[in-house]
């Protein structure tokens, strides 16, 4: 089951990510838009944690970042 985050956890956890990571989010970005072309939200977020070694909540954090950036693109 999926734990639902507060946009004001999702940006902490964003915040974040580079100090527990080494990465920035742009770079886990790309990371994300160049894996597997996976349809489901749950699978993205499993892909990232197995392929990358990362908590889940950061993982979670990155994907719904990717797919908010996605769709902001599409819109403009």
């Amino acid at each position: 089951m999926s734990q639902v985050f507060s946009e004001e956890t999702r940006r902490n956890l964003l915040s974040r990510t580079p100090q527990c990571t080494g990465r920035d989010i742009a770079d886990w970005l790309r990371t994300v838009d160049d894996g597997p072309s996976l349809l489901r939200f749950e699978e993205k977020v499993s892909w990232l944690r197995g392929e990358h070694d990362l908590t889940y909540g950061h993982a979670k954090a990155i994907i719904h970042e990717h797919d908010l950036r996605r769709a902001a693109r599409r819109l403009g």
